[in-house]
This record gives structure tokens, C-alpha cells and sequence, in this order.
């Protein structure tokens, strides 16, 4: 393979999917040929338990155009994107799931949207599912949740097929579960120019899903924690002080109508009982030691971030096939 700049860049990440791997690698290399695209496929292998990987190294030496990265256990579909994204070459990177779902079909038009549209980003919509409905009801929701939280306008944010201008993978960063999230956290880093294309969603032909309903509650807590991240992540002072003062303020106020109230007993000759007998006291106190550890939290975090180095992932690779350019993760 020369080192002239790749026109597309195909990114499957994979786990357990040796029977669909062949039949999706033809059809990529059917597609890439009929449209004379310079390319590669890269296949990551997330630490697959069936013959995947010796798969992806067979149709390595048969085609020049495949590599494969494959991890020593399954970290999950985030870290075989993240590591992915910082080894593909293309101009364009698009990404599929390995099962036969997404259609290569698709390809073409969805280049021609990041060149030519110049979208710095095209998200799939799987407007006609062939999931049951305990998949595609929870995915309504959760897709309805994330537009709101996130105001990135998109039907289906889950959809493995998409496309991106290199320059998008290149310079963001995803952990956790977090790759359900990419078009908010691509909007979030400056990609603001981010489309969607209507496109065709196939039945499952081999083997079942990975993925189980414990993936929403995650996604919940992973869009909870982008947004908030987004927000104070280099800032924590803002929510941390803000919300630690506001507590010292109202227990300070707590504890002066004490003292106040107190004073007025003595002063008017009323009985009055001791200030550590009244329920507001003990509130007060509380309220006035955790706004002042809130404070003091918002203050380490600012110490912390003016100190921090923007962290990359470190997964281990048991091995590697294809001519390899340089990668920023170390192998085990």
C-alpha cells in the first residue's frame, strides 16, 4: 500500500462475528471497486472468544487493503472506536458494526455528503428497524432524551453507520460507553456542521446481539455525565462553588435567625430553650459543613485541571495484522 492519503477509511469494530466477517468484507471490496475508491478496512477485533480474528488475519493476506487490531480481552465498542479512530488513514472514516446490519451500499453517498456537502459529520437513521420492540421502543426514548440534554437534532444516535471527516476522529475523545455519544461530543469540540442519512437496516443473519437493555441506563448515565463534564469539566469551580456558597449562605442565615430568636427570648423575658435543643441547629450545621466541603471540592478540581494532561486511552493489543502506520496505543 503506497502512502498516498486513502479516500475512505472502513472502521468495524467486532466482537464474536467470525461468520459474518467474509460475506461483509466482499461486499465492502464489491463497493470500494465499483466506485474506484482507494481505501482500507480495518477490522477491530475486541477480544473476541470465537475464530475472528484468524478471519480478519486470512482475508489480511488475501487483500493488501485489510488490517485488524485485536485487543487481549473485550473492553467494549468505545475503546475498539477510540483505538480505531487514531489508526485509520482515510480522508473519510466510516464506521459499521460487523453483523450485517449496516449496509455498505451506503458508502458512496455518505462520502459524497463529507466532500462535497462538507458535513463534518453523517449520522445513519434506521428509520425502518427490524428489531423487537423491547430494542426499538427504549431507543425512542433514549434517542428523545439525548436531543433534548444535548441539542443535537438526530433520529437515531446509536446507529453504528456513520461518517466522518478524518479530522473529527482525530481530535476527539471517547471512554466509557460513550460512543453512543459521538455526534454530541464531535457538536461539543467545534464539529458543529453534523447530518443524517436515511438508511437501510437489515435483519441479523448470524449469531445474536452483544448488547443487552442494561446499555440504556448506562447511555443515561453516560449522556448525564458528558453533559456535565461539557459544562464544569474545566470549570468545576462554577458548580462546585456555586452550589457549595449558596449552601453556607442558607445555613449561615439558619444559624443568625437562631442567635436572633434567642436574644429576643432573653431580652423579652420568655422562656426559651438552649439553641442545641432546636432541629433548625443541627440543620444549619449540616448545611453549612457540606456547602463548605463543596467549596473546598470546587477549589481542588480547578487545582486539578490547571494541572491536568488530557489523557489517552491505553488499551493492550494482543496482536496486529496489515501494514501498520504509527498508533498511540502500546501493545501487550
Amino acid at each position: 500500500m503506497n502512502d498516498q492519503p486513502l479516500q475512505i477509511s472502513v472502521l468495524i469494530p467486532l466482537y464474536n462475528e467470525d461468520e459474518s466477517l467474509p460475506e461483509l468484507h466482499d461486499w465492502i471490496v464489491r463497493v470500494m471497486e465499483a466506485h474506484d475508491f482507494s481505501y482500507e478496512i480495518l477490522f477491530m477485533d475486541d477480544g473476541s472468544k470465537d475464530q475472528s480474528w484468524e478471519v480478519i488475519r486470512a482475508l489480511s493476506l488475501k487483500n493488501p487493503h485489510v488490517r485488524g487490531i485485536r485487543f487481549t480481552r473485550n473492553y467494549g465498542k468505545t475503546a475498539a472506536l477510540q483505538t480505531g479512530f487514531q489508526a485509520v488513514r482515510g480522508k473519510v472514516v466510516i464506521t459499521m458494526d460487523a453483523d450485517l446490519q449496516d449496509s455498505p451500499d451506503e458508502i458512496p453517498e455518505l462520502y459524497r455528503m463529507i466532500t462535497e456537502e462538507k458535513y463534518d459529520l453523517v449520522s445513519g437513521w434506521k428509520q425502518k428497524r427490524y428489531d423487537p420492540l423491547t430494542k426499538t421502543l427504549p431507543t425512542k426514548v433514549y434517542n428523545a432524551a439525548t436531543r433534548y440534554i444535548s441539542d443535537v437534532y438526530l433520529h437515531d444516535f446509536n446507529c453504528g453507520l456513520k461518517a466522518y471527516r478524518s479530522e473529527v476522529v482525530k481530535n476527539i475523545t471517547i471512554y466509557g460507553e460513550m460512543h453512543r455519544y459521538i455526534p454530541v461530543i464531535a457538536k461539543w469540540n467545534g464539529f458543529s456542521r453534523i447530518g443524517e442519512k436515511v438508511v437501510k437496516h437489515q435483519a441479523r443473519k448470524y449469531g445474536t446481539t452483544k448488547f443487552g437493555l442494561e446499555r440504556f441506563m448506562y447511555g443515561l448515565l453516560d449522556l448525564l455525565s458528558i453533559a456535565f463534564v461539557n459544562k464544569f469539566g474545566r470549570r468545576p469551580m462554577h458548580f462546585f462553588g456555586s452550589l457549595g456558597t449558596l449552601m453556607f449562605f442558607f445555613g449561615s442565615l439558619l444559624t443568625v435567625w437562631l442567635i436572633i430568636l434567642k436574644v429576643y427570648n432573653i431580652y423579652t423575658h420568655q422562656p426559651y430553650r438552649n439553641v442545641t435543643d432546636n432541629p433548625l441547629f443541627f440543620i444549619a450545621l449540616t448545611v453549612i459543613i457540606v456547602g463548605s466541603q463543596l467549596f473546598l471540592g470546587g477549589f481542588l478540581g480547578e487545582l486539578l485541571v490547571k494541572q491536568s494532561i488530557h489523557a489517552t486511552g491505553d488499551y493492550l493489543i494482543a496482536d496486529e495484522v496489515g501494514s501498520r502506520p504509527e498508533v498511540l496505543v502500546r501493545k501487550g
